[in-house]
């Protein structure tokens, strides 16, 4: 009988033994990838949210092979295995619903790619430049120069306008004057002189030069839609220069209403 326990005790020792280096080669395999993922992708150029992808599916793959060994080892029926996972899917289902949802969210945006990483982008009332897609969030970087970290959720479930195109940020604001002031005094003396002072400034850095437009108007106002360009990635730049522009607008508009 001691001969059997110490068999049994021998037999399980072994499985254990085996099961636990079959998981650090496992790992160091998973580390190792993940490794020339991040290099390759840095020699290649590839985008974030690629690396993000291949990242993620090495991840899945990495668990699956893992849970196989194990089972294979130990002799687990996968009828046992199937339910366990069920069981366990019922309870993280019911005990994190949310985080559950942001990551089937996260991986619509990784797939469908509404937007890349870089891109200017207004999601729902949330604006700012993308800088990271992950599986639970999406990262804006946003003109009060802060990171917000948006769920993913939010994002497949918000109306989404990506601002860039052709490598540039094609970012547009309105501004009202009233009627006081004829259209064409606004368009000469305002708005064209703005754009000529922000021009004289700022176009010299390789910005295209800004554009403006009379979009509409009511018993109150003309309202006017002014176009700013900055090349992609250049969030910083347009939280700076935006306001540059809006200035050399006000301060033309004062010297028309101080010559009247």
């Amino acid at each position: 009988m001691l001969e059997d326990l110490t068999g049994i005790v021998m037999e399980e020792g072994y499985k254990y033994g085996l099961s636990l280096v079959s998981i650090i080669v496992i790992y160091f395999v998973y580390k190792s990838i993940m490794g020339i993922i991040k290099r390759k992708g840095t020699e290649l150029g590839l985008e974030p949210h690629i690396r993000n992808i291949l990242r993620l599916i090495v991840r899945v793959v990495a668990i699956v092979i893992a849970s196989t060994v194990i089972m294979t080892i130990f002799d687990i029926s996968s009828d046992l295995f199937v339910g366990a996972s069920a069981l366990i899917g019922a309870a993280l289902g019911f005990g994190s619903s949310q985080t559950i949802n942001n990551v089937v969210a996260g991986f619509y945006v990784l797939i469908s790619q509404p937007f890349k990483v870089k891109d200017y982008v207004k999601i729902g009332d949330l604006e700012g430049q993308v800088e990271e897609i992950a599986i639970n969030y999406t990262s804006l970087y946003t003109p009060t120069f802060n990171l917000l970290k948006v769920p993913n959720t939010s994002v497949t479930s918000s109306k989404i306008l990506n601002l860039t195109h052709e490598g540039v940020i094609k970012y547009t604001f309105t501004m009202s004057f009233g009627h006081d002031y004829s259209e064409e005094d606004i368009n000469k003396k305002v708005i064209q002189a703005a754009i000529k002072d922000f021009c004289d400034l700022y176009c010299n850095l390789d910005l295209r030069p800004p554009e403006a437009y009379l979009e509409g108007a009511n018993r109150l106002e003309k309202i006017y839609l002014f176009r700013i360009f900055i090349p992609k990635g250049e969030a910083k730049i347009l939280y700076t220069l935006q306001p540059e522009l809006i200035e050399c607008v006000m301060r033309n508009f004062d010297k028309l209403k101080a010559a009247q």
